[in-house]
């Protein structure tokens, strides 16, 4: 069982959203987590801005993993959210971004959040894996993908 498999619900997983900008799939995912886990959109927002202006969280191949830090969370969880349309995120090559994973750790999360950013990193430098993942026409065809996929030791 892959680390991701046990952070993404189901229902944390949207598509085609309307997001037209990285702001706005922020203030997406924020509500999402509020509906979905109490926490407050704003400090989701805020989170994941704050790391946001630190560097470009945009990986190339029309991918981002977003993340930030957020105090009392008591384990990781996250979010995939594929827009209708690709919007800038100034990806370090340039492309524009359509899948997003939205990645939340507690505050002092150290060894955890690195395993689990590079599982994500693992995942979407696989050509295949996200040419299925735009591929999928429902959330729950997505959520198996990411819970199904086998680390590639």
């Amino acid at each position: 069982m892959n680390l991701i498999s046990k952070i993404l619900h189901p229902d944390n997983v949207l598509l085609d959203t309307e997001s037209s900008s990285k702001k706005r799939v922020f203030e997406r995912a924020g509500l999402l987590f509020e509906n979905s886990q109490q926490i407050a959109r704003s400090v989701v927002f805020d989170s994941l801005f704050a790391r946001e202006k630190l560097g470009s969280t945009g990986l190339g191949e029309g991918v981002a993993i977003p993340h930030g830090r957020i105090a009392k969370l008591r384990d990781a969880t996250a979010a995939f959210i594929r827009t209708r349309h690709p919007i800038p995120f100034d990806a370090p090559d340039g492309a524009p971004v359509e899948m997003i994973f939205v990645l939340l750790v507690p505050e002092r999360a150290t060894d955890l959040h690195l395993q689990i950013l590079g599982e994500l990193a693992q995942m979407f430098s696989d050509p295949e894996f996200r040419r299925q993942l735009n591929a999928c026409v429902d959330a729950a065809s997505i959520h198996a993908l990411f819970v199904n996929w086998e680390i590639n030791e």
